[in-house]
């Protein structure tokens, strides 16, 4: 399932009014304007994923686009037994390289979500538009207050996961090198940071999106955090690498 960027659909909606104001029929009678394009028309996007994540009590949702302009989560509602989330631009100041990665906008779980059961997610905004299914986790329950610790989530993109970690929102641990290590184990390599970097003091949700290959299993995977502040920390990938 999918989102699909809006910007175009606006121009071609715009133009077909142009061209409605300008014709006429014998009679003198304009014609009428075409029936505006709809979100739902939208085309299918696969790069649209999901994962869980904080022992069910956040989702990450990636989206493909420029590394340094991730969308917000301006709005999310849980209603009919499917999570709808409203993405928002971030601020028109904010300079955006014109790279294209996948990245992760943290989502809070709302109330009444089972992290256990699949979950459909659908996604609207000035620039986005799609549905994803995230698949039940077995051992997973959203609420109650997070521990801080690490944790990552399968995608629903094969071989794609997400991970969070907390600290400094200014200073990110950055992935160097991801490889699997066993049947079932992933080492995630982190690089070590500038002895002069200078950190805001705050405790914030920091997500990155990085994939692996060569697992022999798909299931009770877990990923070795080394490097930066991580001294070969071990936790599960909730979910399934489908």
């Amino acid at each position: 399932m999918a989102r699909s960027v809006l910007a175009g659909l606006g121009a071609l909606a715009l133009a077909s009014l142009l061209l409605a104001g300008c014709a006429t029929t014998t009679s003198g009678t304009p014609e009428a304007s075409p029936t505006p394009t709809t979100q739902e028309s939208a085309t299918p996007d696969p790069d649209l994923g999901a994962a869980w994540l904080d022992n069910g009590r956040m989702i990450g949702l990636v989206t493909l686009g420029s590394s340094t302009c991730v969308p917000v989560a301006d709005e999310a509602k849980y209603s009919g037994g499917t999570l709808n989330v409203t993405l928002a631009a971030p601020a028109a100041a904010t300079p955006c390289t014109s790279d294209l990665v996948p990245r992760v906008t943290l989502v809070q779980v709302p109330e009444g979500v089972d992290p256990s059961k699949n979950l459909p997610i659908e996604v609207t905004g000035d620039q986005y538009l799609g549905q994803v299914e995230l698949p039940g986790a077995s051992g997973l329950t959203a609420g109650g207050e997070t521990d801080y610790n690490p944790s990552a989530g399968w995608a629903t993109v094969q071989g794609q996961f997400v991970i969070l970690t907390w600290g400094s929102s200014s200073c990110p641990p950055v992935i160097q090198d991801v490889a699997a290590t066993g049947p079932a184990e992933v080492t995630v390599t982190y690089e070590t940071p500038a002895a002069n970097q200078v950190c805001t003091m705050d405790m914030a949700p920091r997500a990155a999106v990085t994939a692996v290959n060569d697992l022999e299993e798909t299931t009770g995977v877990s990923a070795i955090l080394k490097g930066d502040q991580f001294d070969n920390v071990k936790i599960p990938i909730y979910g399934t690498n489908a």
